[in-house]
């Protein structure tokens, strides 16, 4: 009975220990990055062999900058860069990061298959749809192009917490946050997804990873890029450059004191290795140049703190210029 006794103490002191020895890392934010950093999360916990447990949140790239500014996850996933009032806000709280971009998104319009009439469409034409101005007014098709069918437009798009939102606000109304609001929001992509495949009126954005998943259930709309050329999302257009102004890298924010911890630093450079750059392409975004990750490996060995962006929203900049701009506090 007491070898019995002494034996389950052992056990239980045993568990504690293996609960306590466990490491832990939280991510949150861009529900456009979730797809990427909960697949590099899934297969980094597998090969250490239960010996972290990682735990990716989506509160929108808005709703995880708040958090990560308030010191509460380790690290903050952006379908945008960080804005001025986020830097300000984990300026005050003494929260200092490093800046990573991990990939490119096509950002994609899509209607439902049954829509016969949407063969290409602007910036100009989503502008009239999206701009506030249009709000309670352009509610049929055909008040933006009189060749198309007087029925209802029913639009779906991101949430005002979500990086999506900013990012699509400013390339196509031209200020970020300026949108109309009577359209069905989500941070959440599934419900827009939900929402366009179902009705043949419907009109929606979305990152590319969702709409990759669900391209038998919705169409994709080619985009007239400046050139003129009406281009639909891809890899290879993102590329080349000919997806523009829809084409956005995306970000992963680290808090500098959490990427002091080993754990931490073996994460992010597994996200930034081969394996994670397959993983990237396997969500169907698109992995950045070699080059990149290198630059990306080499900031988080110096801890080379801030940001590469001027606190305000930018559109259609090409990997290149990303890669060449200098960090800043």
């Amino acid at each position: 009975m007491m070898r019995t006794l002494t034996l389950a103490t052992l056990a239980v002191v045993a568990s504690a220990g293996a609960a306590h020895a466990q490491e832990r890392i939280t991510l949150d934010g861009s529900s456009t990055v979730y797809p990427v950093s909960e697949a590099v999360s899934e297969e980094f916990q597998k090969a250490k062999g239960g010996a972290v447990q990682i735990t990716v949140g989506i509160s929108g790239t808005g709703g995880g900058f708040k958090k990560f500014c308030r010191g509460e996850t380790d690290i903050s996933n952006a379908s945008r860069p960080i804005l001025k009032e986020e830097m300000e806000a984990c300026r005050a709280a003494g929260v200092e990061y490093i800046e990573l971009p991990i990939a490119f998104d096509a950002l994609t319009v899509a209607v439902s298959p049954s829509n016969s009439w949407i063969k290409q469409l602007t910036i100009a034409d989503l502008k009239k749809f999206w701009e506030p101005g249009a709000q309670g007014k352009i509610t049929h098709w055909n008040q933006v192009n009189p060749e198309w069918p007087n029925e209802p437009v029913h639009l779906f798009g991101a949430g005002s917490d979500s990086g999506t939102f900013d990012y699509f606000t400013e390339a196509v109304v031209g200020k970020a946050k300026s949108s109309r609001g009577d359209y069905t929001a989500s941070e959440d992509d599934n419900v827009l997804v939900q929402g366009i495949q179902n009705d043949k009126n419907a009109l929606g954005y979305l990152p590319y990873a969702y709409y990759s998943e669900n391209e038998k259930a919705m169409k994709a709309v080619p985009i007239v890029n400046p050139k003129g050329e009406a281009v639909l999302p891809s890899r290879e257009a993102v590329q080349s450059g000919t997806y523009v102004p829809l084409a956005r890298p995306l970000f992963i924010y680290v808090n500098t004191k959490a990427a002091a911890r080993p754990i931490i630093k073996e994460y992010i450079k597994y996200y930034m290795s081969e394996e994670g750059q397959a993983l990237i392409d396997e969500v169907a975004y698109v992995p950045l140049p070699a080059a990149a990750y290198e630059i990306a490996d080499k900031k988080l060995d110096d801890a080379v703190v801030g940001t590469a962006f001027g606190g305000v929203p930018e559109v259609g900049l090409p990997i290149e210029e990303i890669l060449n701009r200098e960090t800043v506090k």
